[in-house]
């Protein structure tokens, strides 16, 4: 062999090696499986919310043929007790022993910001499907995490502007004394345009007796024309009951957020009827995604879905939505991000879309407690409040 060829032979050898070298990097790889972890109060109290959210998970998984994206998955149900501690270090074994692809759920406030820093610092992505505390909507936003719920104020924020359009100009406040309890206070204190005469933070958990606080609003001169009031789960059932014992809600009217639903209604009884809230989602919204959700869940389980429900069903889509559409390639987090962000996948609220802090732009309805043709009771949407609603901290999100 001539010299000449053979030092091109070994030069178009090594353009192949280096090209080679070069792409292999590159080279989309399938996961074998893909692990996701749900983290959800399975025990205690308000364990009646994680159930209705772990049915949620089983049902969409259903739905898609039990795997994300198409591929072999797992997933881990992790009680949080009702406990932060408890909830960190759950969610640690999630990451570091489990190698979760996803870690998602959280019903509490309190137990997500204690719990996030191991997932976020693994870059791992963290699906909120309930508890959206305003550091994770402003300025510690982070591009791994993502919620298929709310901004917590949000939903306050609707009633309040609800209020304003019923003409109340007075109102009390009540809220439990934690992170999410606070959210929730500040939201309808940014959207109403009248008078909080008073606003109380009750202790969380534990606190089961609101007699002195009803007392206190009994005895005030003038009094409220409205009490708002955000107590979800158990608690929910033991304050409205308690406030329709005391007389109080023929002469001051109730509105609230989280503390009428499917839940709480059953055990809530008559005190609940006519009580008005605000809500992203109800059973009764007109999709075809939606119809298929609450009848297949109604069919399932033998009870009608909640929100927490129908948000964790649309947190799996999305999940699904970017295994999907990467091919399976988690490794290549800028992908998944991306294909997260587009929310490709039909959501039971109808079009779903994100903002820029990785929060939904959408809509919030008044509902009202009624009796069904059944004689149940339900929630049925009466109005719309808000349309394509942004949360107030997106601005402070340096994404």
């Amino acid at each position: 062999m001539k010299r000449s060829k053979l030092i091109g032979l070994l030069v178009l050898v090594a353009v192949v090696v280096a090209a080679i070298v070069v792409f292999e990097p590159f080279k989309k790889e399938r996961a074998d499986k893909v692990t996701l972890g749900f983290v959800t109060t399975l025990s205690k109290g308000p364990a009646i919310i994680g159930k209705h959210m772990q049915d949620a998970v089983n049902l969409a998984l259903e739905h898609i043929g039990g795997k994300l994206g198409g591929i072999e998955t797992e997933v881990i149900f992790a009680d949080d007790e009702f406990d932060p501690e408890v909830g960190r270090l759950r969610t640690e074994e999630l990451v570091q022993q489990n190698k979760a692809d996803f870690v998602a759920g959280y019903i509490w406030s309190n137990v997500l910001l204690q719990s996030r820093a191991p997932v976020l610092k693994a870059e791992t992505f963290l699906i909120s499907t309930n508890a959206g505390p305003h550091q994770l909507a402003g300025e510690e936003c982070s591009p791994f995490f993502f919620s298929t719920s709310w901004q917590n104020d949000q939903t306050p924020e609707a009633m309040g502007e609800y209020l304003n359009q019923a003409g109340i100009k007075r109102i009390y406040v009540l809220s439990p004394n934690y992170p999410a309890g606070k959210d929730m206070a500040a939201g309808v204190r940014r959207t109403f345009k009248g008078e909080i005469v008073g606003e109380t933070f009750t202790p969380w958990p534990g606190h089961a007796d609101w007699s002195a606080e009803f007392a206190n609003i009994r005895a005030m001169d003038p009094k409220p024309e409205a009490v708002f009031a955000f107590y979800p789960g158990g608690a929910g059932v033991k304050f409205v009951k308690q406030y329709d014992q005391s007389g109080l809600k023929n002469d001051i009217p109730l509105y609230t957020v989280f503390t009428t639903d499917t839940t709480t209604l059953e055990a809530q009884g008559d005190a609940a009827l006519g009580m008005k809230a605000t809500m992203f989602w109800s059973p009764d919204m007109d999709n075809p995604t939606n119809k298929k959700f609450v009848s297949e869940f109604e069919k399932k389980y033998g009870y009608t879905p909640s929100s927490y429900a129908a948000q964790t069903y649309d947190g799996i889509m999305l999940i699904d939505s970017a295994v999907r559409a990467v091919g399976g390639n988690l490794s290549d987090k800028d992908a998944v991000r991306k294909a997260l962000e587009a929310a490709d996948f039909s959501s039971v609220r109808g079009p779903f879309k994100f903002n820029t802090n990785h929060f939904p732009i959408q809509n919030f309805y008044l509902r009202e407690v009624v009796k069904g043709d059944d004689g149940k009771l339900m929630t049925k949407i009466v109005a719309t409040v808000i349309e394509n609603g942004e949360d107030a901290y997106a601005k402070d999100c340096k994404m």
